[in-house]
């Protein structure tokens, strides 16, 4: 019922846009005529037909598909006992404990994480929000924590012949005093566990591995 009703007032938007312009020509006082050469010129208003297509298309937008109930499939309580997270690349990498708690929400149109680790001796809370825009046929996924005050957005794809889900992004550094490109990889071993490999941007400026972890989950 709200997915039908957001669809009707989307379209009731689009409609009043048009019908507020129609009306506001209507509304002119006529002014004295002028020799001027005519140009034919039409204000195109959505008939009955454009408006079901309009509808259905929001509809279609807001309706999940094969993508969410894949993504989806993956909620649940998720545990990596040994993440190896690497603050200098020529060396070797420290391991942390993490938790991820994976929920599906609107409708199954988002998947929620809740992720809980301990970072360099401070306790680290992350949030990520996760989707399928049916429109760009791509993944997409917006993240926050308590260890930085930007937002991380990334997109990409799924290759079933991989079992891979690749992402890219940009995240905000304040070290380097400029936005710095991050490439995230989800490798799927089976339906309960994966490993996840991060990777950012170099003070070098090249690409480098900064974290590394197999999830395993413990709770559906």
């Amino acid at each position: 019922m709200k997915r039908i009703l957001f669809t009707f007032l989307s379209a009731s938007v689009l409609l009043f846009a048009c019908n507020n312009e129609k009306k506001t020509d209507e509304g002119k006082t006529d002014e004295p005529k002028t020799e001027t050469t005519e140009t034919n010129t039409t204000t195109a208003t959505p008939d009955s037909a454009t408006q079901a297509e309009m509808m259905k298309a929001w509809q279609d937008f807001a309706t999940p598909g094969p993508e969410h109930a894949w993504m989806n499939g993956h909620a649940g309580t998720w545990v990596c006992d040994s993440m190896a997270q690497w603050m200098d690349p020529s060396q070797p990498p420290s391991y942390i404990k993490a938790t991820d708690v994976v929920t599906v929400a609107m409708n199954g149109l988002y998947q929620m994480s809740d992720f809980s680790s301990n970072m360099m001796g401070m306790e680290m809370k992350g949030h990520g929000i996760m989707g399928y825009d049916k429109m760009k046929k791509k993944f997409v996924l917006s993240w926050i924590d308590n260890l930085g005050s930007g937002i991380v957005r990334m997109e990409g794809n799924y290759d079933e012949a991989s079992k891979t889900l690749t992402m890219t992004g940009k995240q905000s550094d304040p070290g380097m005093k400029k936005e710095t490109d991050m490439r995230q990889v989800m490798k799927f071993h089976d339906a309960d566990s994966y490993t996840m490999t991060m990777y950012g941007t170099g003070h070098d400026g090249k690409e480098a591995k900064f974290m590394e972890g197999t999830f395993k989950r413990t709770k559906k």
